[in-house]
C-alpha cells in the first residue's frame, strides 16, 4: 500500500491584510506568531522602494523612511489590487517599472523570509487568509484575486499552498477560550472587506480538522478602514484642497473630482505620479474660482506627500473612535493649515458602508436559516471594529449576543495558525 504523504511540519500561517500582516507557526504549546519588526507581531502593509539609500524598506521602516523624505516610492494597501486589472500593470520605481503583483511578492519574500530566520529552518508549505470576497458579485474577479494570490505564494518558494477564510480563523481564535458551545456570529472587519460567519463553537470539537457542519454561512462585503478613511478624507479633508469647489467661468460646474478621488484611496495615490496628472492640475488651477485651494492639492502631487496625508486621515479616524472631535495638523501642505473633523460628519459621511456591513449580517443569518436572538456571541476582530457606527449596527443585528473583543490585528493570524497546526498533525 503507497504511503500516505505527510503534511510539512515547517508550515507558515499568512495574515495578509490590507493594512497589517501578520505570520505565525504551530508550535508544541500552541500557535505563535513571528515578531516581524522588533517586537512587533504586526507589521505595516507596506513597501517602500528607497532610492537613496538604494534599498527596499518593510512595514514601520518603510513608513518612517517616507515621512523623513527620503527619496523614493512608498506602496500600502497592496492587497487591494487582487482581482482588478491594477494587479499586472506596472508602476515606475526609480529608472524601472514593477508590475503590482511583483510588488506583493517582494513583500511576502519579507514576511517569510522574517520567519524563517527565527524558525531556523526554510517553509515549504503556507495557509493563507482570504477574505469571504475579494471581489463583490463577480465570481470570476474573485477566483483572478485568489489565484494570484496563489501564485504570489508560489513564486516566493511554498509549494504547498492552502487558504482559509479570515472569520473562520477568527472563529478558531475564539474557540480556544470558550468554555461550553455557543453559536457565534464572527464579523472580521479589516482594512479592505467586513466578513461574517456564523459558527458553533465548542470546547468538545477545537482542533478538529473537518468543521463544515459547524460553519453555517459565510458573507462578506468589499468594504473596510480604507472605504472609512476615503470617505472621511473627500467629506471632511479634500474640501481644503479644493474638491467640490467651482470653476471660475462657469459658478454652477465643479471642478474634476478624479484626482481627489485617487489621492484619498490608498492603492490610488501611486497612481498620480505621472504627466497626465501634472496636466489636469494645470487645467484645474486656470479653471478654479479658488485657486489657492487647487495650489495645494498641486503641492501633494508635486511633493509626494499624499500616503502622509492618508496616514494623517488614518490617525484622524482612529482618534474619532474616542473623541467627538479632532483636528489635523498640515503645516506640510501649507503654512498653519489645521482642519478640524467631528464624528458626526464622519457617521453621517460613511453611513453607506455601514449600511453594507449590517446587511451582510443579515444576509449571513438569512443564509445560516436561524434568527438573530439564537446568535449568543457576536465577536468583534478587526480594526473597523473600534468605529462606534459599525459596531453599533453590528450590536444591533444581533441584539441578544454578547459581544466579545478579538485582538483587532491578531486574532485572523493566530486562528490561521491553529489551523495550520492540525494540517501538520492531521
Amino acid at each position: 500500500m503507497p504511503r500516505k504523504p505527510q503534511p510539512p511540519r515547517a508550515i507558515l500561517a499568512i495574515d495578509f491584510g490590507t493594512s497589517n500582516s501578520t505570520v505565525g507557526h504551530p508550535t508544541a504549546s500552541g500557535p505563535a506568531l513571528v515578531a516581524l519588526e522588533d517586537d512587533h507581531a504586526t507589521i505595516p502593509s507596506a513597501i517602500f522602494f528607497n532610492i537613496e539609500d538604494e534599498c527596499v524598506q518593510f512595514g514601520r521602516r518603510a513608513i518612517r523612511a517616507y515621512t523623513q523624505h527620503y527619496e523614493g516610492r512608498l506602496l500600502r494597501a497592496l492587497k487591494s489590487v487582487l482581482g482588478s486589472s491594477l494587479v499586472d500593470e506596472t508602476t515606475p520605481v526609480g529608472s524601472q517599472r514593477i508590475a503590482f503583483k511583483d510588488i506583493i511578492g517582494l513583500f511576502m519574500r519579507h514576511l517569510k523570509a522574517t520567519a524563517e530566520a527565527q524558525l531556523g529552518e526554510a517553509a515549504e508549505a503556507v495557509i493563507l487568509g482570504r477574505p469571504v470576497r475579494f471581489v463583490d458579485d463577480d465570481d470570476a474577479r474573485d477566483l483572478a484575486a485568489q489565484n494570484q494570490l496563489e501564485a504570489i505564494a508560489r513564486g516566493c518558494g511554498f509549494r504547498q499552498v492552502e487558504f482559509q477564510y479570515e472569520p473562520i480563523a477568527a472563529a478558531l481564535d475564539y474557540e480556544a477560550r470558550v468554555d461550553a458551545e455557543e453559536l457565534a456570529l464572527i464579523a472580521d472587519l479589516g482594512g479592505g472587506t467586513a466578513d461574517i460567519s456564523i459558527v458553533r463553537v465548542s470546547p468538545a470539537r477545537h482542533l478538529k480538522v473537518d468543521r463544515k457542519a459547524d460553519v453555517l454561512a459565510n458573507t462578506g462585503v468589499h468594504i473596510g478602514g480604507t472605504d472609512y478613511d476615503r470617505k472621511l478624507s473627500l467629506h471632511q479633508v479634500m474640501p481644503h484642497l479644493g474638491y467640490k469647489t467651482h470653476q471660475r467661468q462657469h459658478p454652477t460646474r465643479e471642478l474634476s473630482s478624479a484626482i481627489y478621488f485617487d489621492l484619498a484611496t490608498w492603492h490610488r495615490i501611486v497612481l498620480l505620479n505621472d504627466n497626465s496628472t501634472a496636466t489636469l492640475l494645470k487645467e484645474m488651477h486656470y479653471l478654479a474660482a479658488q485657486p489657492a485651494l487647487v495650489h495645494r492639492l498641486a503641492r501633494v502631487i508635486r511633493e509626494r506627500t499624499g500616503h502622509q496625508l492618508a496616514g494623517d486621515v488614518e490617525s484622524a479616524k482612529i482618534a474619532l473612535s474616542d473623541l467627538e472631535r479632532a483636528s489635523m495638523a498640515l503645516p506640510y501642505i501649507d503654512d498653519g493649515l489645521a482642519i478640524e473633523l467631528t464624528r458626526s460628519a464622519f457617521e453621517q459621511a460613511t453611513e453607506n458602508e455601514t449600511r453594507m456591513i449590517a446587511a451582510s449580517i443579515h444576509e449571513c443569518l438569512n443564509q445560516a436559516g436561524v434568527p438573530a436572538a439564537a446568535i449568543t456571541t457576536l465577536f468583534l476582530t478587526g480594526g473597523t471594529s473600534a468605529i462606534p457606527s459599525v459596531r453599533a449596527a453590528c450590536q444591533a443585528s444581533v441584539p441578544k449576543a454578547r459581544v466579545v473583543e478579538g485582538d483587532r490585528f491578531g486574532s485572523v493570524g493566530r486562528g490561521l495558525t491553529v489551523y495550520a497546526g492540525m494540517r501538520v498533525t492531521g
